[in-house]
């Protein structure tokens, strides 16, 4: 089988491409998959019309063009979203999803799996993996976390392991909140361990993954 993956951002390719091999095993055999990063989630557009061009590499803007055109192309047969939640209602967001794919007639091959709030949730829910790329994290924000809860998640990673926490990072401002998601991705995504991981949400992603080649 081949798996299309889209993700929203880069970071969240990275940590994808580390991830996978755990999942569905060696690359080709017998299971292909190509991940696709965007510049973000944006939103669906009204009407279903992508807005702007193709060049523009917004998720939402351009998943009615995307799920069209692989619904008509042979060969794609699984096509996997992943994105944030953020502060959405994740059954509500999942339900309009769902129904964007069935008018895309996408519906059959279209799977949708929310981090929940942010990807930085599932390095939260393997917490070896994030004390060996980070062993002077702070332990007492660490404690804090409330798996999978609406808190401000990559705010309270980057206070428990980066100098200065999230206030550092947001008077830097851009690109360097981009940079350390990247950094995040490289150091402990390739520590992580699929089975350990207590974030709910990751576990659904893997989940939707051993399902379709299943």
């Amino acid at each position: 089988m081949h798996i299309e993956i889209l993700s929203e951002d880069s970071s969240g390719k990275k940590l994808l491409e580390a991830l996978m091999p755990q999942l569905l095993g060696v690359q080709g055999e017998p299971h292909t998959w190509r991940i696709n990063a965007y510049k973000g989630i944006g939103r669906v557009p009204a009407g279903l019309t992508a807005k702007g061009d193709a060049a523009n590499r917004i998720l939402l803007d351009q998943l009615p063009r995307l799920l069209r055109g692989y619904a008509m192309t042979p060969g794609y047969e699984a096509i996997v979203v992943v994105m944030d939640a953020d502060d959405q209602i994740p059954k509500v967001m999942l339900d309009k999803l769902n129904a964007l794919a069935l008018k895309c007639n996408a519906a059959e091959i279209t799977r949708f799996c929310l981090a929940i709030e942010e990807t930085e949730s599932w390095y939260l829910g393997d917490r070896e993996a994030l004390l060996k790329a980070y062993p002077r994290a702070k332990k007492d924000v660490l404690v804090r976390y409330v798996q999978d809860s609406i808190c401000g998640t990559w705010e309270l990673l980057a206070d428990a392991v980066y100098p200065g926490g999230a206030a550092a990072v947001k008077k830097e401002g851009w690109p360097l909140p981009g940079q350390i998601k990247h950094e995040w991705a490289e150091k402990m995504g390739p520590l992580m361990v699929v089975e350990r991981n207590v974030s709910p949400s990751f576990g659904n992603v893997c989940a939707q993954l051993r399902h379709l080649i299943s």
